[in-house]
């Protein structure tokens, strides 16, 4: 007896659909794209089709943890979280508590939902997460231009004739920021008709390889690419306006010290390329610019993202078909927030400024290491491994060991959460449903999908209902948290004027919500107040009408809304905001700075996402190895042969060489996630590979938002054997 189910893959940001066949016993025998799917077609990547492995992985920890020592205790849920509460309540000040969120709350429903009161019932503001070693500036950029942190346009990738991407390599990654399953296909087809792809990266990756132009670019130089090609806009008359900007003779101004001839000797770019790129941006029918992790992972990473947006304004392509557009998620729902603003608060040592609601995970050691009123004693992580991922992870190793008290909630025992006092994991992905309520923000396509849950729970209690309960523990109130939150909802809609059920009766309106659990109720909620909801009078989206559409529903192409969007002070497209034109002039000083002989850069793998997948066979050997990529060239001049000694100013490691033509000389790639020497998870242990973390600084931050730099990070490169004075 077998079973077919549909289900949207959780492990990446393609949300592909998946078609699933289960055996009697509830065991995966099979994944395929799920072919009915009206946005994925059928598409699949390997480790959608090793979901089954992960989800069954027997390194995964079905049971709650105490730490005893040095050892690991199983106990009951009741007892864990009475361990918890017991650590809580011997923190004097909440000052002191801090909360470390991971990548993969952006993939689950638990982590969209219950995050933020999880956050308010612990009374902190040290909150960080993966997004200050990933995506902030593009957030702080966006927050400045358009008033909100999530206004992000995404290029419109089915319609549009002319794509610049730069620092992004979808073919591996599957798109960042952009949501696009099939993102070789979409790209494919753009060139397909007649369409021009550029990729400026310092390797020649999987998707430069699939362009049309390639542009070799020196590592965390981008910011001075795009300004010359602003530079260009301007000096030979091609700029179109479309939007009403604030700031427009500012960035003229501006982009006056930076001319392509200047900023070629910078980045490697050669000027007539330069002028050419602009040429093409401004002569195509449609274009967009599009930069990701390579760029924001910089020390100028929120002047690139800004660039890339003054771009698609300057070229009229902000806001309409093939151009960038911004999404219209089903769940989108609130009143006109206050204008967007930084730095609300600071950090306590480093007076390192607020970004989002975050501080940098830059600082998170040095509030767990500095004695004073405020030092962080506590800390609770969700479904994250900073010991990898964070900047300089060998100090927060030794700093988490430091800590009065830690919880984690994640399904290993990995080289994070083996500091917890205890750990909480949530059930198997199978018993989750899903819904992305984060990514769906940046598709490319208006669409809807729910997963129900495929397999009972068998007395576990849900990753939401562990986050929930988290919640109670800290705040120290008792009830329904899913009913609270329903409640507020429903009192402010019915407060709002257009919401379509203002002045309507609260309980009457909560009577008509649908839903097994609290998650699926705030779900129905959100989709019936939507701008597709049956509530708001613009359709009739539900969650029962996504419950009867397993495979996903079609909302239709991103149309012109950057009205609807558009929450600055000025109701203007901010062009040139105060704080980023002062971080021009940081820019400009450094112009003439001779670059280091040699940086070392990221690299993503395609069976691969950060360190959470590397326990599973299927996605680790072949090319998903940790191997330092280096020219050719570079291996002669420096006498390399099999493995070098790579050394930063925060550590050194020794590593596998792969030589390779694709990558520029004087540049080096480490992929990230790996560092599983001694691991409990079987599989990553015997490929352990080594932490690129050991090398980079986490003194060294995008002084806008705080975000860490894994990108052009200065190293010397040696044979083993060889000492090197210090």
């Amino acid at each position: 007896m077998t079973s077919t189910v549909h289900r949207t893959c959780p492990l990446c940001e393609a949300v592909c659909g998946l078609t699933l066949t289960l055996d009697e016993g509830g065991h995966v025998t099979s994944v395929r794209g799920d072919r009915d799917d009206p946005f994925s077609k059928g598409f699949i990547c390997p480790k959608g089709a090793s979901l089954g492995r992960l989800d069954e992985d027997p390194d995964r920890l079905r049971k709650p943890l105490i730490r005893e020592g040095d050892l690991w205790r199983e106990v009951g849920w009741e007892e864990a979280f009475a361990a918890v509460k017991a650590g809580l309540d011997r923190v004097a000040d909440r000052r002191s508590t801090a909360i470390y969120l991971g990548n993969p709350n952006a993939h689950s429903m638990a982590g969209a939902l219950y995050g933020a009161p999880l956050i308010k019932a612990l009374g902190t503001r040290n909150v960080y997460s993966a997004s200050t070693a990933d995506q902030m500036p593009k957030h702080v950029a966006s927050g400045l231009m358009f008033g909100h942190p999530l206004a992000i346009p995404v290029p419109d990738l089915d319609r549009t004739d002319y794509l610049l991407m730069l620092g992004a390599n979808p073919l591996e990654s599957n798109g960042s920021l952009c949501t696009a399953p099939d993102f070789p296909g979409r790209l494919k087809a753009l060139r397909g008709r007649g369409g021009r792809l550029v990729v400026v990266d310092p390797r020649r990756t999987r998707t430069a390889a699939l362009a049309d132009e390639h542009v070799f670019v020196r590592p965390g130089t981008d910011a001075y690419l795009l300004f010359g090609i602003v530079h260009t806009l301007f000096a030979e008359e091609l700029v179109t306006l479309s939007h009403q900007v604030n700031g427009l003779a500012e960035v003229r101004e501006a982009a006056k010290h930076f001319p392509p001839e200047v900023v070629s000797g910078r980045t490697g770019v050669p000027a007539e390329v330069i002028v050419r790129l602009a040429r093409e941006l401004a002569g195509a029918r449609t274009a967009a610019v599009y930069a990701r992790i390579g760029t924001c992972t910089a020390e100028f990473g929120t002047l690139a993202q800004w660039l890339v947006d003054v771009l698609n304004v300057l070229t009229g392509n902000l806001d309409r078909p093939g151009g960038a557009m911004f999404p219209k998620p089903a769940t989108e729902f609130g009143a006109r927030r206050k204008a967007y603003s930084v730095g609300r608060w600071r950090s306590r040592v480093r007076g390192l400024p607020e970004s989002n609601g975050e501080l940098p995970v830059a600082t998170l050691a040095d509030e767990i290491e500095t004695p004073g009123e405020g030092q962080v004693t506590f800390l609770i992580t969700v479904a994250g491994n900073p010991v990898l991922s964070a900047p300089h992870g060998a100090r927060l190793d030794a700093a988490f060991g430091r800590l009065d008290f830690m919880v984690s909630v994640d399904p290993y025992l990995n080289e994070t959460t083996k500091h917890a006092n205890v750990i909480l994991p949530p059930p198997r992905m199978l018993q989750s449903g899903h819904y992305d309520f984060t990514l769906l923000g940046f598709a490319v396509r208006n669409y809807a999908r729910y997963s129900p849950p495929l397999l009972p729970l068998d007395g576990q209690p849900s990753e939401a209902q562990i986050l929930a309960r988290l919640a109670v523990i800290a705040s120290g109130l008792e009830g329904d948290l899913d009913e609270f939150v329903i409640g507020e909802m429903l009192r402010k809609a019915t407060e709002t004027p257009g919401s379509g059920v203002e002045g309507r009766d609260v309980a009457e309106l909560r009577a008509e919500l649908e839903g097994e659990t609290g998650a699926e109720r705030r779900l129905d909620l959100m989709l019936k107040l939507g701008p597709y909801g049956e509530w708001a009078g613009k359709g009739d989206l539900s969650l029962r009408k996504l419950l009867d559409n397993p495979h996903g529903l079609d909302l239709g192409p991103l149309e012109p809304r950057l009205g609807e969007v558009l929450k600055t002070a000025s109701g203007l497209i901010e062009l040139a905001p105060p704080q980023i034109v002062e971080d021009v002039e940081r820019l400009r000083g450094k112009l003439e700075e001779d670059p280091p002989e040699i940086v070392l850069i990221g690299r993503r793998h395609l069976r691969s996402n950060n360190s959470w997948l590397h326990n599973v066979g299927p996605l680790v050997g072949g090319s998903n190895t940790c191997t330092l990529q280096i020219n050719p060239a570079d291996v002669t001049r420096l006498g390399l042969d099999g493995e070098a000694v790579v050394r930063s100013a925060k550590g050194q490691l020794t590593v596998p060489l792969e030589p390779t033509d694709t990558i520029m000389p004087g540049v080096v790639s480490l992929p990230h996630g790996w560092g599983h020497a001694g691991s409990s998870q079987s599989v990553a242990a015997e490929h352990a590979g080594v932490s690129v973390n050991t090398l980079t600084d986490e003194s060294t931050i995008d002084v806008l938002s705080g975000n860490a730099v894994f990108n052009g990070v200065p190293v010397t490169i040696s044979p083993t054997g060889v000492i090197i004075a210090q």
